[in-house]
């Protein structure tokens, strides 16, 4: 497989990935994070890395945007429910294991 093939394929994939998440409102992002290490906010800090490696201007929240698709505000208006107490002990505690995009971008 070359090169090109390959991007495409990643990139069809993140498609696919992000529109299954934009779906699935119901999932929070804790639980994500909670689960996997990683949330749409890491997704979105990951696309924004991309794009500044390429040189091209773009924000936080426009990265936000591509991934929820929709402002970041609306989403968490429609669909963030408060966590709970036992969702925050286990954020905390399993912290270490969050992915580093999120230390290096900070959102």
């Amino acid at each position: 497989m070359d090169d090109q093939i390959r991007t495409e394929l990643e990139a069809a994939a993140f498609r696919g990935l992000v529109e299954h998440l934009q779906k699935r409102t119901d999932v929070q992002n804790i639980d994500l994070m909670n689960l996997s290490g990683f949330c749409r906010n890491c997704l979105a800090k990951w696309y924004l890395a991309a794009a500044q490696e390429k040189g091209l201007e773009m924000d936080y929240e426009a990265a936000r945007e591509r991934v929820y698709g929709m402002a970041y505000g609306d989403w968490k208006e429609k669909h963030q429910l408060p966590a709970s107490d036992e969702q925050m002990a286990k954020f905390k505690e399993s912290h270490p294991d969050h992915s580093d995009i999120s230390k290096q971008i900070k959102g």
